[in-house]
């Protein structure tokens, strides 16, 4: 697939990064040559200096017989205009924008994109989806990574397993046997640093982070076999009140109940918008690290602390002064993939990733086959999958063990009707099944594969 990304900050470069490991003819463009000049240094990808709205720089670019544009430069306005440009002028059949205004992002449901006025054919919001992954962390405190699937009725679940976990160096197959009724699956364990889709006779250890997949039903219990408390956050503060404090504030506020959120925000101007913004939430004009304010805030007695400025190891150093304090759960947003392995020994209990949960949004829009989501799970280690069995597609009426699935794949659960079911190597994946699959990365491009249909089917 030949693609075209305009713009080479951190959200255009992790995206470049990502499809040009999966061997898509990429090219990077952007007014700033330094910033060109990075990304086709450090990526296997074409780089091109100039103003991605400019028709002649699109062609340049490739735009003649381009896939798909995604338009990813710091500016709303540019983005759109690149989509009409690419439309218009190019034909390209495939364009994802990235805007950031709320005011645009209000209209997503009008008529303002459709092919006829704007034509943009996904909209992307990095800022809104991490708020959202925010408020999946808090609602899974047990887990340092969340995401869910099969329209909110399934979930999986980064847990990591300490020295009292009660399955401790039991086999996934003895696992199985002993909770029988519980329809969850382990579908990948890191252990020293390394990502794997385990096998019916590997054991859990001390110090695995595994990622189990279970309907949501099915969460408290599979939480007390792992040895995870389910604990309600109630009191809560959030340092940062820019798009993604406020965003999660106000989330919080439309859930009620009686969560009581104060946020933390250095810069004033930010503050007082935040305030205005804001109803029932306190917001504090400060340094998220200043211990007096953090005291202001009562951190001590928070039920979690969430860090989101736009500076990582601000909102790691906040994490820590936080749980030094007393509050009960950390969660850090880290932009540095390179910072996740210090999370464990600094005691933060969970992260957010925006490149992953960018990543993941795009992904779902360019895979192939009936795909209904794609979650990037860890450093775009692995694939969270969830799919279509279509009539036509090779793996339609066959046995799950005949389907001759990659060693780094492993099938999480299956959706027949309105059941979501535990697979077994018997089990037939019937057309108008939906199926959400574990693959590493090396093995994704054979998933897309079989997940394609037969050319009768167009």
């Amino acid at each position: 697939m030949k693609v075209i990304i305009c713009g080479a900050g951190q959200v255009g470069w992790q995206i470049a990064r990502h499809l040009s490991g999966e061997k898509n003819d990429v090219t990077v463009v952007d007014s700033n040559p330094d910033l060109v000049r990075r990304a086709s240094e450090t990526l296997d990808v074409q780089g091109m200096t100039g103003f991605a709205s400019y028709p002649d720089v699109l062609r340049q670019a490739g735009a003649r017989d381009a896939d798909m544009i995604i338009a990813a430069t710091h500016s709303d306005e540019v983005n759109m205009v690149t989509c009409q440009v690419a439309h218009s002028v190019f034909d390209i059949r495939r364009k994802i924008a990235r805007l950031r205004s709320q005011s645009y992002l209000d209209a997503i449901n009008s008529d303002l994109y459709r092919q006829d006025h704007l034509p943009i054919d996904v909209v992307i919001s990095p800022e809104r989806e991490v708020a959202q992954a925010a408020m999946q962390r808090l609602s899974a405190p047990a887990a340092f990574d969340t995401e869910v699937f099969l329209n909110g009725e399934a979930q999986l679940m980064g847990l990591r397993l300490n020295d009292d976990c009660p399955v401790l160096n039991t086999s996934l197959r003895q696992l199985n046997e002993l909770f029988s009724t519980l329809r969850v699956v382990v579908v990948g364990i890191r252990r020293n640093g390394k990502l794997f889709a385990p096998d019916a006779d590997d054991e859990l250890y001390a110090g695995d982070e595994a990622y189990v997949f279970a309907p949501v039903d099915d969460i408290p219990r599979t939480l007390e076999v792992f040895g995870k408390s389910s604990h309600v956050q109630e009191r809560l503060v959030i340092v940062g009140g820019g798009n993604i404090g406020l965003s999660v504030a106000q989330a919080l506020e439309k859930r009620g109940r009686n969560t009581k959120a104060k946020v933390i925000e250095r810069d004033r101007k930010c503050a007082e918008r935040a305030a205005e913004l804001l109803e029932r939430t306190i917001v504090l004009n400060g340094d998220g690290l200043d211990s007096v304010l953090l005291a202001e805030a009562n951190v001590s007695r928070a039920d979690a602390i969430l860090a989101v400025t736009d500076d990582d190891k601000t909102n790691m150093l906040a994490a820590v002064r936080a749980k030094a304090e007393g509050c009960g759960f950390a969660i850090a947003l880290i932009n540095d993939p390179t910072l996740l392995p210090l999370m464990e020994p600094l005691g933060i209990d969970a992260y957010i990733n925006p490149r992953g949960t960018t990543v993941s949004s795009i992904l779902r829009h360019i895979r192939h086959g009936r795909v209904r989501s794609v979650y990037s799970v860890g450093d775009a280690e692995a694939e969270m999958i969830e799919a279509e069995v279509l009539s036509t597609s090779s793996i339609a009426g066959v046995e799950i063990r005949d389907v001759g699935f990659p060693e780094g794949v492993l099938v999480a659960g299956i959706q027949k009707g309105d059941d979501i079911v535990k697979p077994t190597g018997r089990m037939k994946l019937q057309a108008g099944d939906v199926v959400v699959m574990f693959a590493l990365a090396a093995d994704v491009a054979q998933v897309e594969q079989l997940l394609q249909v037969a050319i009768d089917f167009f």
